[in-house]
């Protein structure tokens, strides 16, 4: 994918994750349904083109949908050949304005990880794709990222 589509996607999900995915308004309530299904579906193909951008080999994305109450997560496990990391977009149960969160990790199972580094729903609105590369890459381990050779 393009920096300019990922930068629209990017653009796609901070309008989503702008408003209440929790409410399912008056739809059924055993799946996601309306703007928490556009969300899910938004973000993996966000994920799978990051990965791709960031140089990652092994890669597992992922979306959960939770209960109603919630707007659900995805998320990305991703591995360079000198550790990995781990990215995950939701919007907050409890309010508040994070709503991606990354870390290293040391393998697809490690689900504790690093320390957690947080992208604010503000960031998000207007920060350039580049830059949000720039940001997950600071946790590789070498000096060389792909994307920026």
């Amino acid at each position: 994918m393009s920096m300019k589509s990922q930068q629209e996607n990017m653009r796609r999900l901070h309008e989503l994750l702008s408003r209440d995915l929790s409410y399912v308004q008056g739809e059924r309530e055993c799946g996601p349904n309306g703007a928490k299904k556009i969300f899910l579906n938004q973000g993996k193909v966000f994920l799978r083109a990051l990965a791709k951008d960031l140089g990652l080999r092994d890669v597992v994305v992922k979306s959960n949908a939770a209960g109603i109450a919630v707007s659900g997560d995805c998320s990305l496990y991703g591995m360079w050949d000198d550790g990995g990391i781990y990215v995950c977009i939701e919007q907050p149960a409890c309010g508040g304005e994070h709503v991606i969160l990354y870390r290293t990790i040391r393998n697809l199972k490690d689900h504790r990880g690093g320390y957690n580094n947080h992208i604010h729903l503000s960031e998000l609105a207007d920060m350039p794709y580049e830059e949000l590369l720039r940001r997950l890459g600071t946790l590789r381990k070498v000096d060389v990222l792909p994307w920026a050779a």
